[in-house]
């Protein structure tokens, strides 16, 4: 936990003690599932947070912000590609809302105060990112933004970056379930494995079923 702690530079602030979004969006009369892009860093770490929550149908590590000429990891990891990790959620409104997984992701799933980086992990591709596909999307993670920064939880400001969602591109398939696939691996022992514990600690009441 302590190298988690590091990564989150400002106030150790614990979830619960975020707030709820005042603005959401609801969900649409035919129950069709929902989707949102965000970047937080490596996508390994991300995915495995969410992949916990009941009504996250599908998690899909992949990168947004650039073209597809330069959509795969060797060539993001360059840092010039426009492009940042980014994680596909499909999920289901009638369970969790946009306006929850907005609060996972400021909460848990990263550090909203690191410009263009995520601890060790430097570069523009690591940028914290909300990629909203219509403009619903971006008033609902404004809004939220302003009650996290009005909140004061944090010691510095929230740096994430609200872009339009041109296109999502598709990780290579190693990516995909990363963390569970890997369990011993260092890099996941040692940042994805303290942010799932957490998210088990503090949304016992809403993990997937065994």
């Amino acid at each position: 936990m302590r190298m988690l702690d590091e990564i989150f530079g400002s106030k150790t602030v614990t979830p619960d003690r975020f707030p709820h979004a005042a603005q959401d969006i609801a969900p649409g009369p035919d129950g069709a599932l929902q989707k949102v892009v965000l970047g937080g860093g490596c996508f390994w770490c991300v995915e495995a947070v969410y992949l916990q929550l009941d009504g996250i149908e599908k998690v899909v590590s992949g990168y947004a912000g650039g073209d597809a000429s330069t959509a795969d990891y060797r060539t993001v990891c360059t840092g010039m590609t426009g492009h940042a990790e980014v994680v596909e959620i499909t999920y289901d409104p009638a369970k969790i809302t946009y306006g929850e997984i907005l609060k996972v992701f400021f909460a848990l799933a990263h550090d909203p105060t690191q410009l263009n980086r995520q601890g060790n992990d430097v570069g523009t591709q690591y940028r914290s990112a909300i990629f909203y596909a219509d403009l619903e999307q971006k008033a609902v993670a404004e809004g939220y933004i302003a009650q996290v920064n009005k909140a004061g939880l944090f010691d510095k400001p929230i740096v994430t970056t609200l872009e339009p969602l041109v296109e999502f591109f598709v990780g290579e398939d190693y990516h995909q379930n990363y963390a569970a696939n890997n369990p011993y691996q260092p890099y996941i022992m040692h940042l994805a494995a303290p942010k799932v514990e957490k998210t088990r600690k503090h949304y016992a009441d809403r993990l997937k079923g065994e």
